[in-house]
């Protein structure tokens, strides 16, 4: 993935104001609440996460739990089709956005 002319190869979570190019989830390809700490901190009204270019990754079910209780819109598909959801969002002062790049 390449922002802003740098190109990044390992998972990552776009802030409004910051990068973390160092995103690792505790099952790589599994989503869990936890994985999610640093993400909620913010409290973003929107998560946005790309599931890999085969959308390997799943989402634990708690995890879909969560973030329904703290009123979170999800949207989740691929990272092709989740990079597309990122960057047709105007304002993205309230939205976070998760990678998985890697597979």
């Amino acid at each position: 993935m390449i922002i802003e002319g740098k190109q990044y190869t390992s998972d990552l979570v776009i802030y409004s104001n910051a990068i973390d190019a160092t995103w690792w989830r505790k099952q790589g390809h599994r989503l869990l609440p936890e994985d999610l700490e640093d993400i909620l901190v913010h409290e973003p009204e929107r998560l946005i996460i790309g599931t890999g270019f085969y959308g390997l990754m799943k989402i634990d079910k708690r995890t879909i739990k969560l973030l329904k209780e703290k009123s979170i819109e999800l949207f989740a598909d691929n990272t092709r089709k989740a990079v597309e959801k990122f960057n047709s969002i105007e304002v993205r002062k309230d939205v976070i956005a998760a990678f998985h790049l890697t597979c």
